[in-house]
């Protein structure tokens, strides 16, 4: 196994006027599982390609142990691609697709039938050797394209967004899986997608990113309870965060007529304005006669377990103060009406604050 490492990895593609990927620092431990996350365009799957060889580096590196890769051919970097669109082979049968790969490399039979045996099995394929993928669901056919990847037993996984094309209740189940695997295989992998709970739930770190450029990386605790910047705590998390531009005035900031009491350093650093982010767990349900923010209701999403809150501020008249929508999470059996106004009040140790110039935490 090796580690990977993005040495001011930059892509440049032909005729574009800033980088798909932009000085790309990142390093990922030998064995650790680390998530690129983001929204379109942002680089996560050249990065990834990168690693594969898929893309050249424009400028910098990417190594894989400690040997670089600037010019190495993907059949040549002992790496083991799975993709969004499975890419298997539809006439030949699950244990053909797999050993594929292993009798190009001019492998014993031998040998290939007893690793195409070992990840079937680990897989739950066993049963399934003889199909083609046309006789298979969805889920079934992503393991054989990971089935395909294990056998060879690569020093780094690429993952391509593996999961997208399944209903959402086979992604749940399919990410567990591929998170255990991971775990047991203790296989370096670089894993892509632009789901963030996926990416939360199965990373050892998260990095996320945005144009081109690596905004965060860290464990998912850390990155949604200490994000550097708004970007990150409105990406991180769902239903996402709150964000309000508000005034501060001697040390104190105002969310329509709701005081915020602003740390010293805030205050020192924030100047006129100041960008605060509530989270929608971060919120008290407090009687009208308490001092609270007043949120009229625009709708109620029940879950089942949870229920979340949306609507906007208002003042005591009704008359709408600010633009931002509101997320509020509620007891599972709160059932407030459209139109309905409740009275909200942020927990004072669960603010996020931002600078509002560069949109940089102040801690």
């Amino acid at each position: 196994m090796a580690s990977v490492t993005f040495d001011s990895a930059t892509r440049t593609f032909s005729g574009a006027s800033t980088p798909a990927v932009d000085s790309l620092d990142l390093q990922i431990e030998d064995g650790e599982c680390v998530v690129l996350v983001g929204p379109s365009g942002c680089g996560k799957s050249t990065s990834l390609r990168m690693v594969a060889g898929l893309e050249p580096t424009t400028s910098g590196r990417v190594l894989i142990g400690d040997k670089d890769m600037t010019g190495v051919r993907p059949r040549s970097r002992d790496v083991a691609m799975v993709f969004q669109s499975y890419a298997l082979y539809p006439n030949m049968t699950v244990a053909q697709n797999m050993a594929f790969a292993l009798e190009n490399m001019k492998m014993a039979k031998s040998e290939i039938n007893e690793r195409v045996q070992w990840a079937a099995k680990m897989l739950e394929l066993d049963q399934l050797l003889e199909r083609k993928p046309s006789a298979l669901s969805g889920g079934q056919r992503q393991r054989v394209a990971m089935g395909r990847a294990i056998v060879r037993k690569p020093t780094v996984f690429c993952m391509d967004e593996p999961l997208s094309n399944l209903d959402a209740k086979l992604r749940v189940s399919m990410r567990g899986e591929i998170a255990n695997l991971q775990r047991s295989l203790g296989v370096t992998t670089v894993y892509v997608t632009h789901d963030q709970v996926e990416a939360m739930t199965m990373g050892d770190r998260v990095a996320v990113m945005r144009g081109g450029k690596l905004q965060q990386v860290d464990t998912p605790e850390r990155l949604y309870a200490r994000p550097d910047n708004a970007f990150v705590a409105g990406f991180i998390g769902s239903p996402s965060i709150t964000l309000f531009h508000a005034p501060v005035d001697a040390g104190h900031a105002l969310l329509g007529n709701y005081v915020v009491d602003v740390p010293r350093s805030v205050a020192q650093t924030a100047g006129k304005e100041i960008i605060i982010g509530i989270r929608p767990e971060s919120w008290d349900v407090v009687a009208p006669s308490e001092n609270g923010i007043a949120i009229r209701t625009n709708h109620v999403e029940l879950l089942g377990s949870q229920a979340y809150l949306y609507g906007e501020m208002v003042k005591g008249n009704g008359v709408k103060t600010t633009p931002e929508r509101i997320a509020v999470m509620l007891h599972r059996k709160a059932r407030p009406q459209p139109g309905e106004i409740i009275n909200v009040r942020p927990q004072a140790d669960e603010i996020h604050f931002f600078d509002a110039t560069t949109e940089q935490a102040i801690r």
